[in-house]
């Protein structure tokens, strides 16, 4: 892992100082803090922070040429099947100086371009400068498990893998993009091509750009597709799950450095840990972290799977002064973020990197084979459509009531209290109602008329439904799954796992994100991965008998933070004076007494809210961050410090 960062001008006399290269360079040390290098070339600058995984000699060092120097790149991922096209490529004359990835891509890209991404199987953002073009082409892994920011002004092309080193060039001013700040706050997130600054975006996962002759133009090179379906009976379904993936953990635990597992205690985690020990020599190392508070707590689980492995099983548990991590995880964060299980996931890779510099997660079995609570709220929601809407609306009712009865315990009944909404809606809208967090109504509330009048509030909602007919999705659970792989998985859980393992230097590697793995499953027919009362069906049936069966059969729990019992208690005055202060009311996006309103419903128990608090105090403290205090935030990220603003 690393990070990568680049300035290119239309104009070649336009020289750049390196000085501002390393400036961009070195507010991301930790993300590479083992070697740094730039390159610097008639208009164009390229700048490397490395972690060394894959050959540790200096001759790893970026950024890296081919024979002449003719090409130049700097690569942050990890390119799996690397070795398999280096004898191809030493066989058509090419000369390697190393034994890394990286210099693989370069001569790659000399035989077939652009084409080289098809021969790529990994996780990767990269840039690379072909002088004799005068060209630059950077591209995006397909699932966008490693991040990629740019600015075009026209005369200029900035990149990096943070915005804070785009923000460190020094005439760039950083100021809010509200039509981002809206869908955060319906989201949680940012979705791409938005960022949250104004002027700089996110290149899309599976697309490429190509600045060449004063001008950028962006491609996409890949769309998972859920058909044409395959014919295969079970057992042969089971079968290809597990081979498919162990190849997949094969690949991923190829390293010149020690490797481990997060392991939580869910199927998708124990299943990479099952399959990991079967291919490893020696005893896996495997990490987890819990709570105090039982509806948040999975480590007993966790214990089971390391027991039944024999792994070398390490746990901490996270307490609510967790929370006096919260202005450095905004700083690494960059961008507001509402998922509270980034302060576990900070933790736990915290815990993994005092022992391993690489570990393997489950990240991407929701989204493959349908896990989540929602895709079964919302597959009951389609079989009703027929219905007219009052009788809809009245079953969502009946259902809420059950669900209060039977249904799962803690942050997941949040579903129970939308079901009525959800059946009362059509398809499209009903996926996004279990989505959103702020949804429409509350927005329309929540915002100032002078917010309202320059955002487009629906975005979010119709970018769901935009997502949800891509990639030939024509039934409910493909709908479902092609908004969240679309969506959800690299705009919130990619980011989450790239910025809580950067900030501690650690790589983390996802096996059931492997692209060729994710066009099998998503080939399979929809029943396999779930039914009416069974998720993720195909992949606990290829697992009978690996994994026990309390894993196997468990009540989802997912992995958050309880934040509803902090707001509750010792934080309850913190939120309100983040949330209430003069400086966030001055910004004059919100409405105050809404704001007020979920403070006193939440504190109370009248009402669970502490999902919007969240999403409001994350934007709050970005805003004081990156917005309110940019002059200080620029004076450390120059110096690629965060302590003087976490210092307030």
């Amino acid at each position: 892992m690393c990070g990568i960062c680049g300035i290119a001008n239309v104009a070649p006399e336009a020289r750049v100082a390196p000085a501002l290269v390393e400036r961009m360079r070195d507010t991301m040390i930790h993300r590479g803090p083992d070697d740094c290098g730039i390159y610097v070339g008639p208009g164009i600058g390229l700048g490397h922070r490395r972690l060394s995984i894959i050959d540790l000699r200096p001759e790893g060092r970026q950024p890296m040429a081919n024979e002449d120097g003719s090409v130049q790149i700097v690569f942050n991922g990890e390119f799996y099947d690397f070795a398999e096209h280096r004898q191809w490529l030493i066989d058509r004359g090419h000369h390697f100086r190393s034994l890394t990835d990286t210099e693989v891509i370069v001569h790659l890209y000399e035989e077939l371009g652009t084409g080289c991404l098809e021969r790529m199987r990994g996780m990767f953002a990269f840039a690379i400068w072909d002088e004799r073009q005068r060209m630059l082409f950077m591209a995006r892994d397909r699932l966008g498990q490693k991040p990629l920011f740019y600015s075009w002004n026209g005369k200029r092309l900035l990149f990096a893998s943070e915005p804070k080193a785009i923000l460190a060039y020094p005439d760039f001013a950083a100021e809010p993009n509200l039509q981002a700040i809206s869908c955060y706050t319906a989201l949680g997130y940012v979705p791409s091509p938005l960022s949250a600054f104004k002027g700089i975006s996110k290149l899309p996962p599976g697309h490429y750009l190509i600045f060449h002759d004063g001008r950028i133009e962006i491609h996409p090179y890949w769309q998972l597709r859920f058909g044409p379906k395959l014919k295969i009976g079970t057992v042969e379904a089971c079968e290809e799950v597990i081979r498919r993936l162990s190849e997949s953990v094969r690949l991923r635990m190829v390293s010149d450095v020690p490797v481990g597992a997060m392991l939580s205690g869910g199927i998708d985690s124990s299943a990479v840990v099952a399959l990991m020990s079967r291919l490893s020599p020696g005893r896996v190392r495997t990490f987890s972290v819990g709570f105090k508070e039982p509806d948040y707590d999975e480590t007993a689980y966790a214990r089971t799977v390391a027991q039944r492995f024999g792994t070398q099983h390490h746990e901490f548990q996270v307490e609510a002064d967790a929370l006096a991590i919260l202005d450095k995880l905004v700083w690494h964060y960059n961008e507001p973020y509402a998922d509270p299980s980034a302060l576990p996931t900070y933790y736990l890779c915290k815990v993994a990197r005092d022992h391993v510099a690489v570990a393997l997660n489950g990240d991407g079995g929701d989204e493959n084979f349908a896990g989540y609570v929602r895709h079964s709220v919302n597959l009951l929601a389609s079989y009703v459509g027929w219905m007219p809407q009052p009788m809809r609306h009245a079953t969502g009712i009946v259902l809420a009531a059950l669900y209060r009865l039977f249904g799962p315990a803690g942050r997941l009944k949040r579903h129970r209290n939308i079901l009525p909404e959800t059946f009362r809606l059509d398809r499209a809208d009903a996926y996004a109602a279990l989505l959103v967090q702020f949804n429409r109504f509350h927005r329309e509330v929540l915002f100032s008329p002078d917010l309202a009048r320059q955002v487009k509030m629906s975005a979010s909602e119709d970018l769901i439904a935009q997502l949800g007919r891509s990639g030939g999705a024509n039934n409910t659970v493909d709908s479902m799954l092609a908004v969240d792989i679309g969506l959800y998985l690299p705009d919130d859980l990619m980011v989450k796992f790239d910025i809580a393992s950067m900030a501690v230097s650690l790589e983390t590697r996802s096996p059931m994100l492997d692209h060729r793995f994710m066009e099998f499953v998503a080939r399979l027919p929809a029943r396999f991965k779930m039914t009416t009362v069974t998720r993720k069906a195909i992949l606990k049936r290829a697992f009978r008998g690996i994994l026990p069966n309390e894993i196997l059969y468990r009540r989802k729990m997912g992995f958050g933070a309880p934040i509803d019992h902090w707001f509750r208690g010792e934080l309850s005055g913190y939120l309100r004076d983040k949330l209430l202060s003069r400086r966030s009311l001055e910004r004059g996006y919100f409405n105050r007494r809404f704001i007020e309103q979920l403070i006193a419903e939440h504190v109370a128990g009248s009402h669970q809210r502490h999902y919007l608090l969240w999403n409001l105090l994350m934007l709050e403290l970005w805003h004081q961050t990156f917005i309110d205090d940019a002059a200080r935030f620029m004076t450390s990220a120059a110096a690629g410090d965060s302590s003087s603003v976490m210092s307030r």
